[in-house]
């Protein structure tokens, strides 16, 4: 029984990204005097969030029934969207309606960004991107920012990279990965137009077809060499971050070194498209599959023909990691019906790439600051690295589910108050979570650097 004096705030979406948020705000609840109503399509995974905490309800929850969504946004005190980001718009609408506070992981869509008018007159507050990346990477690229700047600093160079990864102790295969989070963003990473970004003062774009080849190189102290490569438009940022006139703005995604390379291999074969069906894939045998992409010959050997089309030899580790894949199987199906090259491509590394029970996961983070102060050209480069507690308690749930909790009792408790759709660069947001974040494990480490500019050429 909900109690009349309780807050109660309203979770939709009790996936995998929602066991740290839920469990924060349980541990903060009878302080705090919080109710979590939880709701998902799936009542018994709600049920299973809840934790059988005297403070926490679970309800089957359709976000397309407009009635019942109404109903239970009417009773919270602030909402929590965990949908998938195109879900947040009908939510938002009824938040305004019926004036609660709303708060999300995800980007702000133009359709949610139209509503800022709408949520500052009722005095609102649509705080999105508070979680991992959107949200724990602006906050700390904010604070170091705004360092710099009240010290009279002119910001030079910012580099952002994020990842998410396996943890070393789990790191059992040749591509030293394996999905900590939706498979199929993986496989699609990158598609859909040129990577953007400024490097002293040069505008770059990178095609899709050499992304996974124009990469940099970092490194973090305790766990070795990583690359990255170039998301697909860094320069909406400038505005962001205040960067307009920054001569370099690059963000990137993190792997370990040698993934880039042996990924560009499907990119090249044409495996990444999911732009058209392939015809009969349900019977296809994986090895099938990866004939349909090499030219015929009447003797050649699929494994011949692969290598000379790439120009790997068999001693090639590149050949090795292709190998280890299983890609040339004879006996195991594809088993999906009408699917693209990617969603094919997707099963095949599921097999291999899907983590064990008790696999970890690893979330790497670095920043590079270049300015100028007191005349003198500087560098600061900030790393955070957060490793899973198990499956549940992951590295990924814990660094986008915090965020999102402690926002939410931000806002709750009037600490945060400035109204608007909005997202994590100002102080009263990005100060208390940065400081609590380093509680649970998610601390940033600066430290001063010779200025060298920019890096990927």
């Amino acid at each position: 029984m909900i109690q009349s004096n309780h807050r109660t705030i309203l979770i939709i979406g009790a996936g995998r990204s929602a066991s740290s948020l839920i469990r924060y705000l349980l541990e903060k609840s009878d302080e705090e005097n919080l109710h979590l109503v939880i709701g998902d399509l799936s009542l018994k995974l709600a049920q299973k969030k809840t934790l059988n905490h005297p403070n926490a309800s679970a309800i089957a929850l359709d976000v397309f029934d407009e009635s019942q969504r109404k109903q239970n946004i009417q009773k919270a005190d602030i909402v929590i969207s965990m949908l998938p980001a195109h879900l947040h718009i009908e939510v938002a609408r009824d938040c305004i309606l019926y004036k609660k506070h709303l708060v999300t992981a995800s980007y702000i869509s133009n359709e949610m960004q139209a509503l800022d008018s709408q949520v500052k007159a009722n005095n609102l507050i649509f705080m999105n991107e508070i979680g991992l990346d959107p949200g724990i990477d602006h906050m700390s690229a904010m604070k170091v920012i705004d360092e710099v700047r009240e010290k009279g600093g002119k910001m030079l160079l910012f580099e952002s990279f994020c990842g998410g990864l396996v943890a070393p102790e789990s790191d059992t295969n040749l591509w030293n990965y394996k999905f900590t989070w939706a498979p199929r963003n993986v496989v699609l990473a990158g598609q859909g137009g040129s990577a953007k970004f400024i490097q002293e003062g040069a505008y770059k774009y990178i095609p899709y077809c050499n992304l996974f080849r124009r990469t940099e190189f970092l490194a973090v102290e305790g766990y070795g060499k990583f690359e990255a490569y170039p998301n697909r438009d860094s320069l909406k940022y400038r505005s962001v971050y205040g960067l307009d006139d920054v001569l370099t703005l690059y963000r990137g995604t993190i792997r370990r070194v040698g993934f880039s390379k042996a990924w560009h291999m499907f990119v090249q074969l044409g495996m990444t498209d999911d732009s058209y069906t392939m015809e009969n894939s349900e019977n296809m045998t994986y090895r099938q599959y990866v004939n349909s992409f090499l030219p015929y010959h009447p003797t050649d050997s699929v494994e011949i023909k692969m290598r000379l089309i790439l120009k790997i030899d068999p001693d090639d580790i590149m050949w090795d990691k292709l190998v280890e894949l299983d890609l040339f199987s004879r006996t195991k199906k594809v088993g999906l019906k009408n699917a693209t090259p990617a969603q094919i491509l997707e099963k095949i590394l599921s097999d291999s790439w899907t983590l064990k029970p008790t696999d970890k996961d690893m979330i790497v983070m670095y920043h590079k600051f270049g300015f100028e102060l007191y005349g003198k050209k500087q560098q600061i480069d900030s790393k955070m690295v957060c490793i899973g507690d198990d499956q549940t308690y992951t590295a990924m749930a814990k660094t986008v589910g915090l965020p999102l909790a402690m926002a939410s009792l931000l806002i709750l408790n009037k600490k945060i108050t400035t109204p608007g759709v909005q997202l994590p660069i100002h102080k009263e947001v990005y100060q208390p979570i940065l400081k609590e974040l380093e509680n649970y494990g998610v601390i940033f480490h600066e430290e001063y650097m010779p200025y060298f500019g920019y890096q990927l050429q």
